[in-house]
């Protein structure tokens, strides 16, 4: 499959990866996410950025149990893009019906990007749109946010919960500019920079991690 899908991701911009997640997995972690929010659901509540209405979302820095499932699917993606990468953030989102994700391209740690959806409330598919044409990201930065795609064809994807797209999100046009016809929709955002590639300053998203500290016993365990 790798050849393939490296063929794919290359010319095209992006390649689907059907249950990149396997199903109890995906629900399960989605009930661990929804049972945190719903016990400080203003803490997690934000106004809309890409999205036309406020939604619940949080970065993984927040959230340990989503940066250890994108750090675990770190191998995938390398064994998948034939490139040596590295994590930098992920993303979690919850939209309301109505909702959409207006078209636009990502920033320097987006470099190889991971859109899945984790459940839609109503089971109906939310289409992700991406366009054909591949911007340097330089010019891809002086576009605006949009409504649509303009004159730029774009590809709808249909993706159920634990299926995902992979595709380069500094290169090309994205969004969701069909209305969300489910009451809400929850999706996952995973990132990565290639560490041979012009962003691998990018890593873990430069987050200032704790420096590696020491494990210390307690004296009356070292004796036993």
């Amino acid at each position: 499959m790798s050849e393939d899908f490296r063929t794919s991701y290359e010319s095209n911009g992006y390649a689907v990866v059907p249950g990149v997640a396997p199903a109890p997995m995906v629900q399960h972690f989605l009930a661990i996410v929804c049972a945190q929010l719903n016990q400080r659901p203003d803490a997690y509540m934000s106004a809309p950025r890409v999205n036309a209405k406020p939604a619940y979302e949080y970065y993984s820095y927040r959230h340990h149990t989503t940066m250890g499932l994108h750090w675990g699917l770190t191998s995938r993606m390398v064994d998948l893009t034939g490139k040596r990468l590295a994590p930098s953030y992920a993303f979690f989102r919850v939209y309301q019906k109505g909702d959409v994700c207006t078209v636009h391209s990502d920033r320097e740690s987006c470099e190889h990007s991971l859109s899945m959806p984790l459940g839609y409330c109503d089971d109906i598919v939310w289409p992700f749109e991406i366009g054909e044409r591949r911007y340097e990201f330089e010019d891809a930065c002086e576009l605006q946010k949009a409504d649509d795609f303009g004159d730029e064809s774009s590809k709808e994807v249909m993706l159920n919960p634990g299926d995902a797209i992979l595709y380069q999100g500094c290169n090309y046009r994205h969004g969701r500019t069909i209305p969300n016809p489910n009451r809400w929709s929850a999706h996952l955002f995973l990132h990565w920079v290639d560490l041979d590639g012009p962003f691998k300053e990018w890593a873990f998203d430069r987050q200032q991690f704790p420096p590696m500290g020491d494990f210390k016993f307690p004296e009356t365990v070292s004796q036993q």
